[in-house]
C-alpha cells in the first residue's frame, strides 16, 4: 500500500491535449498500483445519463437525524481549526463517480467538453461516471441533498464554481452533513470563472492555462484520485441567512464585474475583460463599516451576533468608504486572476482585501492586470489592502450594490464571516 501511494502522488505534469494513448501510458509509466484495481483499458466505458431526475428516498422514521447546521438547534460554534498535519486519501479503484454537470454553464460546452475530453480520461483510470444533467437553479442542492451518497466515491461537478456552491450547500443540509462532507468533491471547469479548478491546477505545481487545457489538468487530477480537506466559510447575514462558502465574499467592483457581467456570460472568461471595462467607466463608491479577527494568535474565534459590537481585540478599519472589498480563501479569483497567491486549501485563513476610496481608474485598472501574474501586491498601491484573517464582518450603510458568494448573487446587508478548517474534502493534485 506505501508504495501505491508513494506511485500515485510523484509529481505529474499537465497536459497539453486529450491524448488517450498519451494518457495510458503515463498511467503505466507512474505505475499502475497508484491506482488500486484499474485496469487500464484502452477502451472507454460508457457513463449513465440522468437527465435531471430526481431519485428521492423515502424518509426513515427509524434513522437518527441530528441536527443541521442550518437549523436553530444546530451547533452554536462549528470549529474552526482542527489540529495541524493534514490527512490525505486516495479514491478506490473501480471509482464510481457522480458528475453533476449544468449544460448551460459558461459558453455553454459543458456536455460536449465532457464526453470529447473527460470520459476518455476518466474510463482509462478505472471511473466510472453516472452523468447527472442539470435543468434548473438548485436543481444540484436538491439532488445531493437527498441523494444515498454510499453510491458514490466522488462528488463531481463539471460547471462554473456557482453549482459547486449549490452542491455543497446541500450537503450542508443534510441531517448527516458532517458525514457527507467526507465525500471528496471535484471541481472539472465548465463555467466562465473556474476559480476553484485555477487554484486546484495551481496547488498542484502545473503551468497557467484556460480553457480545454485547464479541463485536462483538472481531469488529469481526477484521473490521479488524490484528495485532502479544504478549509469553508460560513457567512451569516441580519436577515438570518447562512451560506457555506468555498470561494469568497464581494461586496463592491469585484462583486459589480461579476454580477453586471453575466449576460455576456456566452463569451465564456472574456465576460470579465468586458465588465471590467464598464465598471472602471462608472467606478461607484460604497460606504460601510468593515472589521476583522486578525489571524495571528491567540485569537478568540467566536462571533458575537451581528446586532452586537465587534469584541475589542479586533480591528476596525478606520476609513468607511470602500471601492471594493474582497474576502478570498482560495488562491485564484478566476481562471486569469491570481489575487492570492499564498493562499492554500486548508491554511486556516481568510485572505481579506479591500480597496479604500480615493483610488484613480488607471490605479485600479493596473491592480487587476498585474493580478493576472500575481503581482499586484508588489505595486505598493496604498488604497490596497490585504490581511490573513480568521473571522470579518461587513456592515454597509444602505442597501444600493450587491454582494457575491462564490460569484452567486446576495442581497446587499450587514453579514459577517468565519473560516472553519478542513471541513470537506477535495480532489486535489498535492
Amino acid at each position: 500500500h506505501r508504495a501505491a501511494l508513494s506511485g500515485c502522488v510523484q509529481p505529474w505534469w499537465p497536459l497539453p491535449c486529450v491524448n488517450r494513448v498519451f494518457l495510458h501510458s503515463r498511467l503505466r509509466a507512474s505505475g499502475a498500483r497508484g491506482f488500486p484495481g484499474c485496469a487500464l483499458d484502452p477502451s472507454p466505458k460508457p457513463s449513465t445519463l440522468l437527465l435531471g431526475s430526481l431519485r428521492r428516498r423515502p424518509p426513515d422514521p427509524s434513522a437518527q437525524t441530528p441536527s443541521s447546521p442550518y437549523s436553530p438547534t444546530g451547533p452554536a460554534v462549528l470549529t474552526p481549526c482542527s489540529p495541524p498535519g493534514a490527512s490525505y486519501g486516495v479514491l478506490p479503484r473501480p471509482c464510481r463517480a457522480l458528475v453533476l454537470l449544468n449544460p448551460q454553464s459558461g459558453a455553454g460546452r459543458a456536455l460536449e467538453d465532457f464526453q470529447a475530453v473527460v470520459q476518455p480520461m476518466l474510463a482509462d483510470a478505472d471511473i466510472t461516471p453516472t452523468v447527472f444533467v442539470t435543468e434548473r437553479p438548485h436543481h444540484a442542492q436538491e439532488k445531493v441533498q437527498d441523494e444515498d451518497l454510499s453510491q458514490w466515491d466522488v462528488l463531481v461537478v463539471m460547471s462554473g464554481d456557482g453549482l459547486l456552491h449549490e452542491v455543497l450547500n446541500g450537503l450542508m443540509e443534510r441531517p448527516d452533513w458532517e458525514q457527507a462532507l467526507q465525500t471528496p468533491l471535484c471541481i472539472l471547469p465548465g463555467g466562465s470563472g473556474n476559480a476553484l479548478a485555477a487554484s486546484i491546477n495551481y496547488y498542484a505545481g502545473n503551468d497557467h492555462v484556460a480553457k480545454k487545457k485547464l479541463l485536462t489538468n483538472c481531469t488529469f487530477i481526477l484521473c490521479k484520485g488524490l484528495h485532502a480537506p479544504m478549509d469553508l466559510v460560513s457567512l451569516s447575514t441580519a436577515s438570518g441567512k447562512r451560506f457555506f462558502s468555498f470561494l469568497g465574499f464581494g461586496w463592491g467592483f469585484i462583486a459589480d464585474v461579476d454580477i453586471d457581467s453575466e449576460k455576456y456570460r456566452r463569451l465564456g472568461n472574456a465576460r470579465f475583460t468586458l465588465g471590467t471595462l464598464q465598471c472602471l467607466v462608472r467606478l461607484r463608491i460604497y460606504q460601510g463599516r468593515l472589521s476583522y479577527l486578525p489571524a495571528a494568535p491567540p485569537a478568540d474565534t467566536l462571533l458575537v451576533p451581528l446586532g452586537q459590537p465587534v469584541p475589542p481585540h479586533w480591528v476596525v478599519v478606520p476609513e468607511e468608504e470602500f471601492v471594493c472589498v474582497y474576502a478570498i480563501y482560495q488562491s485564484h479569483l478566476g481562471t486569469n486572476l491570481l489575487m492570492a497567491p499564498a493562499a492554500r486549501l486548508h491554511d486556516g485563513c481568510i485572505h481579506l482585501f479591500y480597496v479604500r476610496a480615493g483610488i484613480s481608474r488607471v490605479a485600479l485598472l493596473k491592480i487587476f492586470l498585474a493580478m493576472g501574474r500575481g503581482t499586484h501586491l508588489e505595486l505598493n498601491c496604498p488604497h490596497l489592502h490585504c490581511v490573513p484573517v480568521r473571522a470579518f464582518r461587513l456592515e454597509p450603510r444602505g442597501s444600493a450594490g450587491v454582494m457575491t458568494v462564490d460569484g452567486e448573487a446576495l442581497a446587499c446587508e450587514p453579514v459577517q464571516g468565519q473560516i472553519h478548517g478542513r471541513m470537506c474534502r477535495v480532489v486535489t493534485g498535492s
